[in-house]
């Protein structure tokens, strides 16, 4: 990813090119940011382009303060809360759903799996990647708003633990439990999903 920070001034300036860049490098993750929010659809894609055009508004106004990306999320964060706020389905982090037993622990037994994972077919044996990579998306939709939105920044659009808390305004603790809570509910859902050989 270029180094956005260095378009700042050709941004202020209106340049064109500038604006091109940044939009070729953070559309999609900010689509995907959205998508946390108010799940997949046309939705998420109009966020996104509101989000945009409140950038070229207040580029001016942006102090610094933040890193360019975290402040355009935050921006992408504030809208998407406010539609879905506007439509009634406002669920905040840390919600009955984010706080649930992710895996039972009575399937460890001293730290470790009395019962591991079971995987049919194995991931060796998945030939098809595309099903495994649908059934990953699918289950992430299906994480609670706060699980879905931590490891979608963290580990699909690779953004940094700071960057995520910035954007989300949380605090960093509150970033590792629901990043630990998502992982945790993915991998068992991915195993019910692949065990009982469902497709997407």
């Amino acid at each position: 990813m270029p180094d956005l920070e260095d378009d700042l001034d050709a941004l202020r300036a209106g340049d064109e090119a500038a604006f091109t860049r940044l939009v070729d490098a953070l559309h999609r993750p900010l689509v995907r940011l959205a998508e946390a929010f108010v799940g997949r659809g046309p939705t998420a894609e109009e966020i996104v382009q509101e989000a945009w055009l409140a950038v070229v508004d207040g580029i001016d106004k942006f102090e610094g303060r933040s890193t360019l990306k975290t402040w355009i999320g935050g921006i992408v964060v504030n809208r998407a809360k406010t539609r879905r706020a506007k439509d009634a389905r406002e669920l905040p982090f840390g919600t009955a759903a984010d706080a649930e037993e992710a895996i039972d622990p009575a399937r460890f037994r001293g730290g470790f799996w009395k019962d591991p994972p079971r995987w049919s077919p194995s991931p060796d044996d998945l030939v098809e990647r595309r099903l495994v990579r649908e059934a990953i998306v699918a289950a992430i939709e299906e994480l609670p708003d706060g699980q879905r939105a931590v490891i979608t920044l963290r580990d699909i659009e690779e953004w940094s633990s700071e960057e995520v808390c910035n954007v989300l305004g949380i605090s960093e603790t509150n970033q590792r439990v629901l990043l630990h809570r998502a992982r945790s509910r993915l991998r068992m859902m991915l195993e019910r999903k692949l065990a009982e050989g469902a497709r997407p």
